[in-house]
């Protein structure tokens, strides 16, 4: 028997995102998992954003339209309006890789002393998200892998909502990389209790700020070098672009 007593807040945040918010909320509403809240944190949406989640205003339990300071600005307004027990961020333009995710999420946190999953996710293109590009997961990762330039991937990372009350939330002066900062805090400073899940949770569209173009990179690696020094884990810029020589191997070549 399914064990539904865990409430999943799910947060979608999004600005001028008319080309993708659909498909992100579509699949967020089609999953089996019954105890789901949703919310979306929209930063002011001026491009048809709006009136598209409109169609869905019934299965959104929390909509929040107003000016934000960024990304990170944004998740954590999500995450505070967040009551369930585990939260999780899907961004606008990406999509759960199936409806049973949920679940198999809600089922990995059945051991009471966990505290945070992660899992597998996949790099796609097209217009419906149909070509893999890329695998990213996170069955050989270790905390000891932050100092390397590697994290577990955010989008498959799920967390009891006392942990962000307990250790903060999404550092908002970070532009690209507060996401790998603050598992750093949580896993390696911290220690939070966390499993692998052996499931592909999410497919993320190509193009996203930290893979796009050399001063994204360069600005990348830079927060988080910061990152691994403001929660005293040792790390150097060699150390970080060595992963480059192992970026090759994750591509999936059809």
């Amino acid at each position: 028997m399914q064990d539904t007593s865990l409430t999943i807040s799910i947060i979608t945040v999004c600005y001028n995102s008319v080309k993708t918010i659909e498909s992100a909320v579509r699949s967020v509403i089609s999953q089996d998992y019954p105890r789901v809240e949703y919310i979306v944190v929209d930063g002011g949406s001026t491009d048809g954003t709006l009136q598209a989640i409109e169609a869905y205003k019934d299965h959104i339990s929390t909509l929040i339209s107003e000016p934000d300071q960024g990304i990170y600005d944004a998740m954590n307004k999500g995450v505070r309006a967040a009551k369930g027990d585990v939260v999780g961020i899907l961004n606008a333009d990406d999509v759960f890789h199936d409806a049973g995710v949920l679940s198999k999420v809600a089922a990995g946190f059945r051991k009471s002393d966990i505290e945070a999953v992660v899992g597998d996710i996949v790099f796609v293109k097209g217009d419906k998200g149909e070509k893999v590009l890329r695998r990213y997961s996170a069955k050989n990762w270790n905390p000891g892998k932050f100092s390397w330039g590697y994290m577990p991937p955010h989008p498959s990372f799920f967390a009891k909502k006392y942990l962000f009350e307990k250790y903060g939330y999404y550092k908002t002066d970070y532009h690209i990389a507060a996401d790998y900062e603050l598992l750093i805090r949580f896993l390696y400073l911290n220690k939070v209790k966390w499993k692998y899940l052996p499931i592909t949770t999410t497919k993320m569209r190509m193009g996203g700020r930290s893979t796009s173009g050399l001063k994204s990179l360069f600005t990348l690696n830079r927060e988080i070098a910061r990152g691994c020094r403001e929660n005293g884990l040792y790390s150097n810029y060699l150390m970080i672009y060595s992963k480059y020589l192992f970026k090759p191997f994750e591509f999936i070549l059809k």
